[in-house]
Protein backbone atom coordinates (compact mmCIF):
# COMPACT_ATOMS: atom_id res chain seq x y z
CA UNK A 1 0.00 0.00 0.00
CA UNK A 2 2.87 2.34 0.84
CA UNK A 3 4.48 1.59 -2.52
CA UNK A 4 1.24 2.31 -4.39
CA UNK A 5 0.77 5.59 -2.55
CA UNK A 6 4.37 6.63 -3.30
CA UNK A 7 3.92 5.75 -6.96
CA UNK A 8 0.78 7.89 -7.15
CA UNK A 9 2.67 10.83 -5.66
CA UNK A 10 5.46 10.46 -8.23
CA UNK A 11 3.00 10.23 -11.11
CA UNK A 12 1.19 13.32 -9.86
CA UNK A 13 4.47 15.21 -9.56
CA UNK A 14 5.38 14.49 -13.15
CA UNK A 15 1.94 15.36 -14.49
CA UNK A 16 1.23 11.94 -15.97
CA UNK A 17 -2.53 11.93 -16.43
CA UNK A 18 -4.80 10.25 -18.93
CA UNK A 19 -3.71 11.99 -22.16
CA UNK A 20 -7.01 11.97 -23.98
CA UNK A 21 -9.04 13.13 -21.00
CA UNK A 22 -6.53 15.82 -20.07
CA UNK A 23 -6.49 17.28 -23.55
CA UNK A 24 -10.25 17.09 -23.83
CA UNK A 25 -10.16 15.20 -27.15
CA UNK A 26 -11.97 11.90 -27.52
CA UNK A 27 -10.65 10.87 -30.95
CA UNK A 28 -6.87 10.82 -30.47
CA UNK A 29 -5.31 7.38 -31.11
CA UNK A 30 -3.20 5.89 -28.32
CA UNK A 31 -0.03 6.13 -30.42
CA UNK A 32 -0.25 9.94 -30.33
CA UNK A 33 -2.18 10.60 -27.12
CA UNK A 34 0.79 11.49 -24.90
CA UNK A 35 2.24 13.91 -27.45
CA UNK A 36 -1.09 15.57 -28.26
CA UNK A 37 -1.79 15.96 -24.54
CA UNK A 38 1.68 17.46 -24.02
CA UNK A 39 1.27 20.10 -26.71
CA UNK A 40 -2.28 20.86 -25.61
CA UNK A 41 -0.99 21.44 -22.08
CA UNK A 42 1.49 23.96 -23.48
CA UNK A 43 -1.29 25.68 -25.44
CA UNK A 44 0.50 24.87 -28.71
CA UNK A 45 -2.13 22.80 -30.51
CA UNK A 46 -5.90 22.98 -30.74
CA UNK A 47 -8.70 20.75 -31.96
CA UNK A 48 -11.31 21.35 -34.60
CA UNK A 49 -13.84 21.33 -31.72
CA UNK A 50 -13.44 21.16 -27.94
CA UNK A 51 -13.63 17.37 -28.02
CA UNK A 52 -12.30 16.49 -31.49
CA UNK A 53 -8.71 16.77 -32.68
CA UNK A 54 -9.37 15.17 -36.10
CA UNK A 55 -6.06 13.29 -35.92
CA UNK A 56 -6.27 11.74 -39.38
CA UNK A 57 -6.93 14.96 -41.28
CA UNK A 58 -4.08 16.38 -43.33
CA UNK A 59 -2.28 19.36 -41.84
CA UNK A 60 -2.28 22.67 -43.72
CA UNK A 61 0.55 25.15 -44.07
CA UNK A 62 -1.38 27.70 -42.00
CA UNK A 63 -1.87 25.18 -39.18
CA UNK A 64 1.82 24.30 -39.20
CA UNK A 65 2.69 27.98 -38.91
CA UNK A 66 0.45 28.35 -35.87
CA UNK A 67 1.72 25.20 -34.12
CA UNK A 68 5.39 25.96 -34.74
CA UNK A 69 4.93 29.67 -34.06
CA UNK A 70 3.32 28.99 -30.69
CA UNK A 71 6.10 26.57 -29.81
CA UNK A 72 8.78 29.15 -30.59
CA UNK A 73 6.66 31.92 -29.00
CA UNK A 74 6.99 34.25 -31.98
CA UNK A 75 4.73 37.25 -32.52
CA UNK A 76 1.41 35.77 -33.62
CA UNK A 77 -0.57 39.01 -33.64
CA UNK A 78 -2.77 39.06 -36.74
CA UNK A 79 -1.43 41.54 -39.27
CA UNK A 80 -0.93 42.16 -42.97
CA UNK A 81 1.46 39.74 -44.67
CA UNK A 82 3.60 39.84 -47.79
CA UNK A 83 1.30 37.27 -49.43
CA UNK A 84 -1.73 38.11 -51.55
CA UNK A 85 -3.58 34.95 -50.43
CA UNK A 86 -3.09 35.47 -46.69
CA UNK A 87 -4.74 38.58 -45.27
CA UNK A 88 -4.83 40.10 -41.82
CA UNK A 89 -8.12 38.37 -41.14
CA UNK A 90 -6.50 34.92 -41.24
CA UNK A 91 -5.76 33.73 -37.69
CA UNK A 92 -2.39 32.38 -38.88
CA UNK A 93 -1.24 35.64 -40.50
CA UNK A 94 0.97 36.85 -37.66
CA UNK A 95 2.63 33.47 -37.14
CA UNK A 96 3.26 33.11 -40.88
CA UNK A 97 4.82 36.55 -41.16
CA UNK A 98 7.08 35.91 -38.15
CA UNK A 99 8.23 32.49 -39.37
CA UNK A 100 8.87 33.74 -42.91
CA UNK A 101 10.94 36.62 -41.51
CA UNK A 102 13.03 34.08 -39.58
CA UNK A 103 13.52 31.92 -42.68
CA UNK A 104 11.66 28.98 -41.13
CA UNK A 105 8.87 28.96 -43.72
CA UNK A 106 8.58 30.52 -47.17
CA UNK A 107 5.95 31.20 -49.77
CA UNK A 108 4.88 28.80 -52.50
CA UNK A 109 5.29 31.59 -55.05
CA UNK A 110 6.54 35.13 -55.23
CA UNK A 111 3.42 36.50 -53.52
CA UNK A 112 1.53 33.37 -52.46
CA UNK A 113 1.66 31.26 -49.30
CA UNK A 114 -1.07 28.69 -50.08
CA UNK A 115 -2.30 28.52 -46.46
CA UNK A 116 -4.74 25.67 -47.14
CA UNK A 117 -2.23 23.45 -48.94
CA UNK A 118 -1.49 20.11 -47.26
CA UNK A 119 2.02 19.66 -45.86
CA UNK A 120 4.16 16.68 -46.86
CA UNK A 121 6.49 14.74 -44.58
CA UNK A 122 9.47 16.15 -46.47
CA UNK A 123 8.23 19.72 -46.01
CA UNK A 124 7.58 18.98 -42.34
CA UNK A 125 11.18 17.82 -41.92
CA UNK A 126 12.59 21.02 -43.44
CA UNK A 127 10.33 23.26 -41.32
CA UNK A 128 11.22 21.50 -38.07
CA UNK A 129 14.93 21.47 -38.93
CA UNK A 130 14.89 25.21 -39.51
CA UNK A 131 12.75 25.88 -36.45
CA UNK A 132 15.06 23.97 -34.12
CA UNK A 133 18.35 24.62 -35.97
CA UNK A 134 19.19 21.02 -36.84
CA UNK A 135 22.19 20.68 -39.11
CA UNK A 136 22.56 18.53 -42.19
CA UNK A 137 19.87 16.96 -44.33
CA UNK A 138 16.50 17.70 -42.72
CA UNK A 139 15.03 14.21 -43.05
CA UNK A 140 18.21 12.54 -41.82
CA UNK A 141 18.37 14.93 -38.87
CA UNK A 142 14.91 13.90 -37.68
CA UNK A 143 15.76 10.23 -38.11
CA UNK A 144 19.11 10.57 -36.31
CA UNK A 145 17.57 12.36 -33.34
CA UNK A 146 14.74 9.85 -32.98
CA UNK A 147 12.09 12.42 -33.85
CA UNK A 148 10.81 10.56 -36.91
CA UNK A 149 10.98 7.05 -38.26
CA UNK A 150 10.87 5.87 -41.84
CA UNK A 151 7.99 4.28 -43.69
CA UNK A 152 7.44 0.54 -44.02
CA UNK A 153 9.00 0.59 -47.49
CA UNK A 154 12.27 1.94 -46.04
CA UNK A 155 11.83 5.49 -47.33
CA UNK A 156 11.09 8.67 -45.39
CA UNK A 157 7.86 9.14 -47.32
CA UNK A 158 8.98 12.56 -48.46
CA UNK A 159 6.01 13.27 -50.71
CA UNK A 160 3.32 11.77 -48.48
CA UNK A 161 1.05 14.25 -46.74
CA UNK A 162 1.27 14.36 -42.97
CA UNK A 163 -1.66 14.06 -40.59
CA UNK A 164 -2.40 16.29 -37.63
CA UNK A 165 -1.63 13.46 -35.19
CA UNK A 166 1.71 12.59 -36.79
CA UNK A 167 2.82 16.21 -36.86
CA UNK A 168 1.93 16.57 -33.18
CA UNK A 169 4.07 13.54 -32.38
CA UNK A 170 7.06 14.90 -34.30
CA UNK A 171 6.71 18.39 -32.82
CA UNK A 172 6.48 17.06 -29.25
CA UNK A 173 9.58 14.94 -29.82
CA UNK A 174 11.47 17.92 -31.19
CA UNK A 175 10.61 19.96 -28.09
CA UNK A 176 11.03 17.32 -25.39
CA UNK A 177 13.52 14.49 -26.00
CA UNK A 178 11.77 12.25 -23.47
CA UNK A 179 9.19 11.47 -26.17
CA UNK A 180 11.76 10.45 -28.78
CA UNK A 181 12.35 7.00 -30.17
CA UNK A 182 15.85 7.03 -28.66
CA UNK A 183 17.85 9.09 -26.19
CA UNK A 184 19.52 11.86 -28.21
CA UNK A 185 19.77 14.87 -25.88
CA UNK A 186 23.35 15.92 -25.09
CA UNK A 187 23.75 17.71 -21.77
CA UNK A 188 27.10 19.41 -22.33
CA UNK A 189 26.66 22.95 -20.99
CA UNK A 190 27.46 23.54 -17.30
CA UNK A 191 25.01 25.97 -15.73
CA UNK A 192 24.03 27.25 -12.30
CA UNK A 193 20.59 28.35 -11.05
CA UNK A 194 20.30 31.92 -9.76
CA UNK A 195 17.15 31.82 -7.62
CA UNK A 196 15.47 29.70 -4.97
CA UNK A 197 12.33 27.65 -5.45
CA UNK A 198 13.01 27.48 -9.20
CA UNK A 199 10.62 25.34 -11.22
CA UNK A 200 11.79 22.73 -13.70
CA UNK A 201 8.96 22.33 -16.19
CA UNK A 202 8.06 19.67 -18.73
CA UNK A 203 8.03 22.22 -21.55
CA UNK A 204 9.33 25.67 -22.53
CA UNK A 205 6.58 27.86 -21.02
CA UNK A 206 4.83 28.43 -17.73
CA UNK A 207 1.83 26.54 -19.11
CA UNK A 208 3.71 23.28 -18.63
CA UNK A 209 3.71 21.26 -15.42
CA UNK A 210 6.50 21.65 -12.86
CA UNK A 211 8.31 18.36 -12.24
CA UNK A 212 10.41 19.66 -9.38
CA UNK A 213 12.12 22.67 -7.85
CA UNK A 214 15.74 23.55 -7.18
CA UNK A 215 17.39 26.17 -5.00
CA UNK A 216 19.83 28.91 -5.96
CA UNK A 217 23.40 27.92 -6.92
CA UNK A 218 22.34 24.43 -7.97
CA UNK A 219 24.54 22.99 -10.70
CA UNK A 220 22.66 21.70 -13.76
CA UNK A 221 23.69 20.72 -17.27
CA UNK A 222 22.00 22.17 -20.32
CA UNK A 223 21.18 20.74 -23.73
CA UNK A 224 19.20 22.77 -26.28
CA UNK A 225 17.20 25.98 -25.97
CA UNK A 226 13.68 26.80 -27.21
CA UNK A 227 12.07 30.23 -26.92
CA UNK A 228 14.44 31.33 -24.16
CA UNK A 229 14.11 28.11 -22.14
CA UNK A 230 16.89 25.55 -21.73
CA UNK A 231 16.37 21.81 -21.49
CA UNK A 232 18.39 20.79 -18.44
CA UNK A 233 19.27 17.86 -16.24
CA UNK A 234 19.32 18.37 -12.46
CA UNK A 235 20.24 15.13 -10.78
CA UNK A 236 17.85 12.59 -12.27
CA UNK A 237 15.26 15.21 -13.26
CA UNK A 238 15.07 16.64 -16.76
CA UNK A 239 12.97 19.57 -17.93
CA UNK A 240 13.01 23.22 -18.93
CA UNK A 241 14.23 26.28 -17.00
CA UNK A 242 13.86 29.83 -18.21
CA UNK A 243 17.25 31.27 -19.20
CA UNK A 244 16.90 34.36 -17.01
CA UNK A 245 17.33 32.11 -13.97
CA UNK A 246 20.47 30.40 -15.23
CA UNK A 247 24.08 31.44 -15.60
CA UNK A 248 27.28 29.77 -16.69
CA UNK A 249 30.12 29.09 -14.27
CA UNK A 250 31.60 32.44 -15.33
CA UNK A 251 28.36 34.29 -14.62
CA UNK A 252 27.52 34.90 -18.28
CA UNK A 253 24.03 34.41 -19.70
CA UNK A 254 23.98 30.85 -21.06
CA UNK A 255 23.70 30.11 -24.73
CA UNK A 256 23.74 26.32 -25.14
CA UNK A 257 24.29 25.17 -28.71
CA UNK A 258 21.43 23.98 -30.85
CA UNK A 259 21.03 20.25 -31.23
CA UNK A 260 23.19 18.77 -33.93
CA UNK A 261 22.25 15.63 -35.80
CA UNK A 262 25.52 15.56 -37.69
CA UNK A 263 28.45 17.71 -38.75
CA UNK A 264 27.68 17.56 -42.43
CA UNK A 265 28.74 21.14 -43.20
CA UNK A 266 32.34 19.94 -43.17
CA UNK A 267 31.36 17.36 -45.76
CA UNK A 268 30.11 20.01 -48.18
CA UNK A 269 32.58 21.17 -50.83
CA UNK A 270 31.97 24.57 -52.42
CA UNK A 271 33.68 25.30 -55.74
CA UNK A 272 34.41 28.96 -56.49
CA UNK A 273 35.20 29.71 -60.13
CA UNK A 274 36.59 33.18 -60.93
CA UNK A 275 36.10 33.44 -64.71
CA UNK A 276 38.74 34.03 -67.38
CA UNK A 277 42.38 34.61 -66.30
CA UNK A 278 45.88 34.66 -67.75
CA UNK A 279 45.80 35.32 -71.48
CA UNK A 280 42.02 35.70 -71.35
CA UNK A 281 41.22 39.10 -69.78
CA UNK A 282 37.46 38.70 -70.18
CA UNK A 283 35.52 41.94 -70.58
CA UNK A 284 37.45 45.20 -70.43
CA UNK A 285 36.10 48.63 -69.61
CA UNK A 286 36.58 51.77 -67.54
CA UNK A 287 40.18 50.84 -66.78
CA UNK A 288 39.28 47.40 -65.42
CA UNK A 289 39.74 43.82 -66.60
CA UNK A 290 37.12 41.24 -65.76
CA UNK A 291 39.71 38.60 -64.87
CA UNK A 292 41.13 40.83 -62.11
CA UNK A 293 37.78 41.89 -60.68
CA UNK A 294 36.37 38.38 -60.42
CA UNK A 295 39.59 36.91 -59.02
CA UNK A 296 39.59 39.52 -56.27
CA UNK A 297 35.96 38.73 -55.55
CA UNK A 298 36.57 34.98 -55.53
CA UNK A 299 39.46 35.30 -53.09
CA UNK A 300 37.38 37.44 -50.75
CA UNK A 301 34.48 34.98 -50.75
CA UNK A 302 36.98 32.16 -50.27
CA UNK A 303 38.43 33.86 -47.18
CA UNK A 304 34.95 34.21 -45.68
CA UNK A 305 34.05 30.58 -46.33
CA UNK A 306 37.32 29.37 -44.82
CA UNK A 307 36.04 30.59 -41.44
CA UNK A 308 33.21 28.05 -41.62
CA UNK A 309 33.24 24.21 -41.56
CA UNK A 310 32.68 24.18 -45.35
CA UNK A 311 35.38 22.78 -47.58
CA UNK A 312 36.09 25.40 -50.28
CA UNK A 313 38.10 24.99 -53.49
CA UNK A 314 38.90 27.52 -56.22
CA UNK A 315 39.35 26.69 -59.89
CA UNK A 316 42.01 29.41 -59.88
CA UNK A 317 43.48 31.57 -57.12
CA UNK A 318 46.05 33.35 -59.32
CA UNK A 319 46.11 35.02 -62.72
CA UNK A 320 46.25 31.85 -64.82
CA UNK A 321 44.29 30.68 -67.87
CA UNK A 322 42.05 27.62 -67.40
CA UNK A 323 40.04 26.03 -70.18
CA UNK A 324 36.29 25.97 -69.72
CA UNK A 325 36.10 22.18 -69.75
CA UNK A 326 38.81 21.95 -67.12
CA UNK A 327 36.77 24.05 -64.71
CA UNK A 328 33.85 21.62 -64.54
CA UNK A 329 36.27 18.68 -64.51
CA UNK A 330 38.06 20.22 -61.54
CA UNK A 331 34.74 20.62 -59.72
CA UNK A 332 33.82 16.97 -60.29
CA UNK A 333 37.26 15.71 -59.26
CA UNK A 334 37.06 17.71 -56.04
CA UNK A 335 33.69 16.19 -55.22
CA UNK A 336 31.99 19.56 -55.39
CA UNK A 337 28.53 19.94 -53.91
CA UNK A 338 27.82 23.37 -55.39
CA UNK A 339 29.58 25.43 -58.08
CA UNK A 340 29.61 29.24 -58.15
CA UNK A 341 31.16 30.94 -61.18
CA UNK A 342 31.89 34.67 -60.86
CA UNK A 343 31.85 37.05 -63.85
CA UNK A 344 31.30 40.65 -64.93
CA UNK A 345 29.14 41.67 -67.88
CA UNK A 346 29.84 43.93 -70.85
CA UNK A 347 27.62 45.58 -73.46
CA UNK A 348 26.81 49.18 -74.30
CA UNK A 349 27.81 51.94 -71.90
CA UNK A 350 24.19 52.31 -70.83
CA UNK A 351 23.65 48.64 -69.92
CA UNK A 352 23.59 48.05 -66.17
CA UNK A 353 22.48 45.51 -63.62
CA UNK A 354 23.10 42.22 -61.81
CA UNK A 355 21.98 38.78 -62.97
CA UNK A 356 22.56 35.09 -62.33
CA UNK A 357 22.28 32.02 -64.55
CA UNK A 358 21.60 28.32 -64.14
CA UNK A 359 21.30 25.60 -66.80
CA UNK A 360 17.84 24.09 -67.15
CA UNK A 361 18.54 21.24 -69.55
CA UNK A 362 21.24 18.64 -68.94
CA UNK A 363 22.24 19.48 -65.36
CA UNK A 364 20.43 16.97 -63.10
CA UNK A 365 20.12 19.59 -60.35
CA UNK A 366 18.00 22.19 -62.12
CA UNK A 367 15.82 23.10 -59.12
CA UNK A 368 18.80 23.41 -56.77
CA UNK A 369 20.81 25.34 -59.36
CA UNK A 370 17.96 27.81 -59.73
CA UNK A 371 17.61 28.04 -55.95
CA UNK A 372 21.32 28.72 -55.57
CA UNK A 373 21.18 31.45 -58.21
CA UNK A 374 18.09 33.06 -56.71
CA UNK A 375 19.52 33.16 -53.20
CA UNK A 376 22.78 34.77 -54.31
CA UNK A 377 21.00 37.13 -56.72
CA UNK A 378 18.81 38.48 -53.92
CA UNK A 379 21.85 39.20 -51.77
CA UNK A 380 23.79 40.82 -54.61
CA UNK A 381 20.90 43.15 -55.36
CA UNK A 382 20.84 44.28 -51.74
CA UNK A 383 24.59 44.86 -51.79
CA UNK A 384 24.97 47.03 -54.89
CA UNK A 385 21.37 48.06 -55.55
CA UNK A 386 21.78 47.73 -59.31
CA UNK A 387 19.04 46.88 -61.79
CA UNK A 388 17.61 43.39 -61.20
CA UNK A 389 18.18 41.50 -64.45
CA UNK A 390 16.86 38.31 -62.87
CA UNK A 391 17.82 34.69 -62.43
CA UNK A 392 17.52 32.88 -65.73
CA UNK A 393 18.58 29.82 -67.67
CA UNK A 394 21.85 30.18 -69.59
CA UNK A 395 23.73 27.78 -71.83
CA UNK A 396 27.25 28.27 -70.44
CA UNK A 397 29.87 25.53 -70.45
CA UNK A 398 30.61 25.69 -66.71
CA UNK A 399 26.89 25.21 -66.02
CA UNK A 400 26.07 22.82 -68.85
CA UNK A 401 28.97 20.43 -68.18
CA UNK A 402 28.58 20.32 -64.40
CA UNK A 403 26.94 17.53 -62.40
CA UNK A 404 26.15 19.54 -59.26
CA UNK A 405 24.00 22.58 -58.44
CA UNK A 406 25.71 25.37 -60.36
CA UNK A 407 25.16 29.11 -60.79
CA UNK A 408 26.96 31.79 -62.81
CA UNK A 409 26.99 35.31 -61.37
CA UNK A 410 27.24 38.54 -63.34
CA UNK A 411 28.16 41.20 -60.77
CA UNK A 412 27.42 44.14 -63.05
CA UNK A 413 28.54 45.71 -66.33
CA UNK A 414 32.23 46.57 -66.48
CA UNK A 415 31.32 48.66 -69.55
CA UNK A 416 29.04 50.88 -67.43
CA UNK A 417 30.76 53.67 -65.52
CA UNK A 418 28.52 53.33 -62.47
CA UNK A 419 28.78 49.55 -62.25
CA UNK A 420 32.52 49.68 -62.85
CA UNK A 421 32.97 52.25 -60.09
CA UNK A 422 31.66 49.68 -57.62
CA UNK A 423 34.09 47.09 -58.99
CA UNK A 424 36.95 49.53 -58.46
CA UNK A 425 35.94 50.27 -54.86
CA UNK A 426 37.44 48.11 -52.11
CA UNK A 427 34.51 48.89 -49.83
CA UNK A 428 31.94 47.91 -52.47
CA UNK A 429 33.83 44.76 -53.39
CA UNK A 430 33.93 43.76 -49.73
CA UNK A 431 30.20 44.40 -49.48
CA UNK A 432 29.53 42.22 -52.52
CA UNK A 433 31.77 39.40 -51.28
CA UNK A 434 29.73 39.25 -48.06
CA UNK A 435 26.55 39.23 -50.15
CA UNK A 436 27.70 36.24 -52.20
CA UNK A 437 28.85 34.48 -49.03
CA UNK A 438 25.50 35.07 -47.32
CA UNK A 439 23.68 33.99 -50.48
CA UNK A 440 25.50 30.66 -50.34
CA UNK A 441 24.46 30.30 -46.70
CA UNK A 442 20.88 31.15 -47.68
CA UNK A 443 20.95 28.27 -50.16
CA UNK A 444 22.18 25.82 -47.53
CA UNK A 445 19.65 27.08 -45.01
CA UNK A 446 16.88 26.50 -47.55
CA UNK A 447 18.18 22.96 -47.95
CA UNK A 448 17.79 22.34 -44.23
CA UNK A 449 21.32 22.96 -42.95
CA UNK A 450 21.96 24.89 -39.73
CA UNK A 451 24.12 27.84 -40.81
CA UNK A 452 22.65 30.62 -38.66
CA UNK A 453 25.81 31.23 -36.66
CA UNK A 454 27.93 31.88 -39.77
CA UNK A 455 26.08 34.82 -41.28
CA UNK A 456 27.96 38.10 -41.75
Amino acid sequence: MTFVLALCIVLSLFGYQSPVQAAGFTDVPSRASKEVNYLAEGKVIYGVTSTSFSPNETLTRAQVAVFVGRTLQVNGEQRETRFSDLGKGNSASGFVESLVAKGIMSGTGEKTFSPSKAVTRGEMAVILSKAFNYSGNAEQALLSLGIASGMEDGTFGTNKTITRADFAVFLARAVNPSYRLKQSASFNTKLVSTTNNLNIRTGPSTSYTSVGKISANTAVTGAHTIAGWTYVKAGTTTGFIYNSYLKSSTGAVPSPPAESADSSLSGQTIILDPGHGGTDPGAVGNGLKEKDVVLKMGLQVNNLLKKTPFNVKMTRSTDVFIKLGDRSTFAKNQGGDIFVSIHANAASASATGTETYYYSAANPHVADSKLLGEKIQARMLDAWDLRDRGTKSGNFSVLRENTMPAALLELGFISNAGDAAKMASDAQMNKMSIAIYNGILDYYKAKGYNVNQYYK
